[in-house]
């Protein structure tokens, strides 16, 4: 199964493609976009499943873009999760690093790049959502993304801010029958599963367009734009068809 993120990637502005949205269109306008939620997790953490279970609502929300990243540092205590990844845990600690922390946990939600909650936890979960729809950040320092018609591309549209462009892949749904570890004999049901992610440019508050490859049946791919303090100033969504 290919799973290259972005093909022929040119950091040059390519002809603009048709937008699914038409705040592109005037810079001037602020892009609604969905709440970022990432939970680090892992099959091999008993605390996990009443954290998997919330993402799993979560992802079915419009105004949510739920993430599981699978961290790797539990896999040497019995169970190697099959969606664990370095790159989920190194994410991880950069969030540790943005909150003042010297340690990693799971679960642990993060929404929005600004505010971070005990996944299980969901009343903090959830008032952390409505609190980053309530407050959304300034349509000055936001980075309004959207794909083409198509879904061959992604435009990025200006604005005064600076931040990464990251590409997430991701499985919509998994399941797993756990065979060892904290969890064994227990049946994992993973939704949104991060397979990958990758920074293939940098935004400088200018319009920025970007080819990328089709999403596969059962996969879903995710742009967002984040800050150098963590928060999240752009975000889009485009999943597969079910498999």
């Amino acid at each position: 199964m290919n799973r290259v993120l972005i093909a022929a990637l040119a950091l040059s502005t390519v002809a603009a493609p048709v937008l699914s949205n038409p705040a592109l269109a005037d810079p001037a306008l602020s892009l609604a976009r969905p709440v970022v939620v990432e939970l680090f997790t892992s099959q091999g953490c008993s605390s996990c499943p009443p954290a998997d279970a919330l993402l799993n609502e979560l992802a079915g929300r419009k105004d949510v873009l739920a993430l599981g990243f699978h961290v790797d540092y539990w896999d040497k205590l019995g169970w190697k999760d099959p969606l664990s990844t370095p790159g989920a845990t190194a994410r991880q600690h950069f969030y540790a690093a943005q909150f003042g922390r010297n340690e990693v946990y799971t679960p642990q939600m993060v929404i929005d790049g600004k505010r971070q909650a005990v996944g299980s936890n969901r009343g903090a979960v959830l008032e952390a959502i409505a609190q980053s729809e309530a407050k959304p950040a300034e349509p000055a320092s936001t980075a309004p993304v959207a794909f083409a018609a198509d879904g061959r591309s992604v435009s990025i549209g200006a604005g005064t801010g600076r931040g990464k462009v990251l590409v997430v892949r991701y499985l919509l749904k998994r399941t797993t029958e756990v065979q060892r570890g904290e969890n064994a004999g227990k049946t994992a049901v993973d939704a949104n599963g991060v397979e990958a992610i990758g920074n293939p440019a940098e935004w400088d508050g200018q319009r920025l367009d970007l080819p990328v490859e089709p999403v596969e049946a059962g996969h879903g791919l995710a742009v967002l734009v984040q800050g150098e303090d963590g928060r999240i100033l752009g975000a889009a969504a485009l999943p597969g068809a079910q498999s």
